[in-house]
């Protein structure tokens, strides 16, 4: 059976059977694939706010090299964020408002959609890092990156009393709407803790890599009128957003004058949201999992 037709049945489990060498985490527990398919939609909020953080966790995905270089050396150029910075963030935008927001039908057509696009970035003879976007341990470190990504978001403009074990539980989700088998998320939170803290400490970022991630950070990735005029506060904004250590590997400086503008902003802005109706804390994902919704009303393009 081929990859295509694999991705068109609905045995979803196939997609990412691993191969026999693959090393699985600790197993999961408590919920299959097809339980984490059924959960409600908005078992975690998503705040609109959080996309200012979108750069900062691009940069710990891509950080991981068989990420970054299959990022790079990426054929899918509609999906590039350097060719089509507008369509890249709306497609990883609204899988996260399909992953944390959508139903079981929502996830279940993304997943395939992504599959599609998955298909075609593998890594050639001439590539420095092996790489498959097929890999569940390379998808499993993206969405450890965006499930952290909630949990920061949370401290800073949510409560962090609402990270939870069983928050933490329900963000498999953002594996499983991809093609990662529920046994390979972590088991607990503190596994996940572990797997992420051990998972950094590897990381080495070589300089091909750096020169693509500190363009994400000045947006060289936007029109160059808008890195002109924004570029500094973007990179005030991604540099602040990004792990300590992460800024480290980076060899970028978070100077005192940028923090203390970050810390006001972060202060202003958590004010602003705590007094918002719902409907507008979660824009733009509830208008992108509308789109979601209409395109596959329409048989439109999901990424």
């Amino acid at each position: 059976m081929s990859i295509e037709q694999i991705i068109e049945t609905d045995v979803d489990v196939a997609i990412a059977k691993p191969s026999p060498d693959t090393e699985y985490l600790p197993p999961a527990a408590r919920m299959t694939r097809g339980e984490l398919d059924a959960l409600p939609a908005r078992q975690n909020e998503m705040k609109g706010i959080s996309v200012l953080a979108g750069p900062a966790n691009v940069i710990m995905q891509l950080a991981l090299p068989a990420v970054g270089y299959g990022v790079k050396e990426s054929r899918v150029e509609s999906g590039s964020l350097f060719h089509h910075p507008i369509k890249r963030t709306r497609t990883t935008l609204s899988y996260l408002a399909v992953a944390s927001m959508g139903t079981p039908k929502d996830r279940k057509a993304y997943r395939k959609a992504i599959g599609r696009a998955h298909a075609q970035v593998r890594s050639t003879p001439e590539s420095p890092v092996a790489y498959n976007a097929f890999d569940p341990k390379l998808q499993l470190w993206v969405a450890a990156c965006l499930y952290k990504g909630w949990e920061d978001m949370q401290r800073i403009y949510g409560d962090p009393a609402d990270i939870t074990e069983e928050t933490y539980q329900s963000g498999a989700v953002l594996g499983t709407t991809l093609q990662v088998p529920r046994e390979m998320w972590p088991a607990t939170r503190a596994d996940f803790e572990t797997y992420w803290d051990e998972t950094v400490e590897s990381l080495e970022i070589d300089p091909t890599i750096r020169d693509m991630l500190l363009s994400i950070v000045r947006v060289q990735f936007m029109p160059r009128w808008f890195s002109i005029i924004f570029g500094w506060w973007f990179e005030l904004l991604t540099i602040g957003f990004l792990p300590e250590n992460f800024r480290k590997k980076m060899g970028l400086r978070f100077r005192p004058w940028q923090r203390a503008v970050f810390d006001t902003h972060n202060k202003i802005a958590r004010a602003i949201i705590s007094r918002m109706p719902k409907p507008l804390r979660e824009f733009p994902f509830n208008i992108l999992l509308w789109d979601v919704r209409w395109r596959m009303r329409t048989n439109r393009p999901l990424v």
